[in-house]
């Protein structure tokens, strides 16, 4: 059957039905489009495109597990998102589809539109529930499940928007047009936002269970100028990095989580030969570090400690010891943080850490990045037999590291702040300008 599109996987039966089963007259049905992973757009897409799907199977949610309030939550960044829910609930209401006795059944219900103010971690269930109430968007300890104890301490549904998308499909097509799509145990569709060092970024709608390498070159069109891929992160910032030589993966809950990464929210995001596996964990883990909402300790300071580890790492200052400090740092983390949030953090670390050893391996031992993105570890020279006395190298220099001695340019390297700009300016039929890693960390 239909599982939750925002990430976990949960079967959506079984959430409806302890929901409805829970005791209580006065039930909720939430829609989540806190949607704030980076590169991810997807529930943006259908709240902007067609709130009219999101509402229905809101509706037939509520009607299912007898809740007479809905609310649909919706992120600060997405006002045409905002605008166009609201539009639809006027629509709805003046079809008598929403409000009180809809189409003589007997049943009533209504929906507001509440927005949220761009925290990450209010995607989360109990965080999420807790901002709808007007508090801190915080988690909650989950001693009782949100369907039996959610928003005002009421059995409350929550669902993503993709989730509330696909249940008119199914009611209308069956549930054997459904299960005749995707994978043994990941049925239907799956929306994906392909990002990255891809040809043909954008939404995509696939069958769960197509290959990672089917999505990327069949559809996505392949890698620009030919570069060759080198891993492609599944899942949003706590997804896991999984390597090319695992790109004939079936793309389904249960073999992303078995290569150390996450279905997630549906971001797949192409990453090529000149990415760091190391920079690109530091990313991810500033991105998490500064959205944490800081309550429990093992997230707060362990991705702290992770973050002043890897910015090292990246700089050339990394020790031998390092890499057993972010190991235990993480099961930490996994074992005993408070929300998924923390608990899956860890995932783009130690993924690069397996997938990419030897990566880490030149940064800690060599101070030298193989990718030549590391800031701190690239240097820049300017190869005198190449060099077409152009000057444009000179004019968009921003630290005056370069000067002209007779008919070509040189850099100073003690002058040079390693921003790349000559690399990029020097015309293209010379290619002058040289970029090497050559592991002093000074050039």
């Amino acid at each position: 059957g239909l599982r939750g599109r925002g990430g976990g996987g949960f079967p959506t039966g079984q959430k409806w039905q302890s929901t409805k089963d829970a005791p209580g007259p006065i039930k909720y049905v939430i829609v989540n489009c806190d949607e704030g992973d980076p590169g991810a757009f997807m529930d943006r897409a259908l709240m902007e495109g067609n709130p009219h799907s999101v509402l229905e199977g809101l509706i037939i949610g509520a009607y299912a597990v007898g809740a007479s309030k809905g609310f649909i939550y919706v992120r600060m960044e997405y006002p045409l998102a905002v605008e166009n829910a609201r539009h639809a609930l006027r629509q709805a209401k003046k079809l008598g589809l929403l409000g009180e006795d809809i189409l003589g059944s007997g049943f009533n219900f209504d929906v507001s539109v509440h927005r949220g103010a761009g925290a990450f971690v209010s995607g989360e269930s109990t965080a999420l529930m807790n901002a709808l109430e007007g508090k801190v968007g915080e988690p909650r300890p989950k001693y009782l499940h949100t369907s039996e104890c959610g928003v005002w301490n009421r059995p409350s549904l929550l669902n993503n928007v993709e989730t509330w998308a696909n249940v008119p499909l199914i009611i209308n097509q069956g549930s054997a047009w459904f299960s005749s799509l995707g994978t043994e145990r990941s049925k239907g569709t799956k929306i994906f936002s392909l990002v990255g060092k891809v040809n043909q970024t954008g939404l995509v709608e696939v069958p769960m269970g197509m290959s990672l390498a089917d999505i990327i070159y069949k559809i996505g069109g392949g890698i620009p100028e030919g570069k060759k891929l080198k891993g492609v992160q599944t899942g949003g910032p706590s997804g896991g990095i999984i390597p090319a030589r695992h790109l004939e993966t079936a793309v389904d809950f249960e073999e992303l989580t078995r290569l150390g990464s996450m279905m997630g929210s549906g971001s797949i995001i192409v990453m090529d030969e000149d990415t760091c596996a190391v920079d690109l964990a530091r990313y991810f883990v500033d991105f998490l570090c500064d959205e944490s909402c800081g309550k429990c300790l093992p997230c707060r300071e362990g991705l702290k400690r992770m973050r002043e580890i890897l910015n090292r790492i990246v700089c050339g200052k990394g020790e031998e010891g390092d890499l057993e400090v972010l190991r235990e740092t993480a099961a930490l983390m996994k074992d005993a943080s408070l929300c998924a949030l923390g608990r899956t953090a860890v995932n783009p670390v130690l993924s690069t850490m397996a997938y990419f050893p030897e990566e880490y391996a030149a940064h800690i031992r060599q101070k030298r990045c193989p990718s030549l993105s590391c800031k701190a570890l690239v240097s820049y020279t300017i190869q005198p037999e190449k060099c077409l006395g152009c000057g444009q190298c000179l004019k968009n220099c921003p630290s005056k590291a370069i000067s002209e001695q007779g008919d070509v340019c040189v850099i100073d390297q003690s002058l040079c702040s390693r921003c790349g700009i000559c690399f990029d300016v020097c015309p293209p039929k010379a290619r002058a300008v040289k970029k090497t890693s050559r592991g002093d960390g000074a050039g």
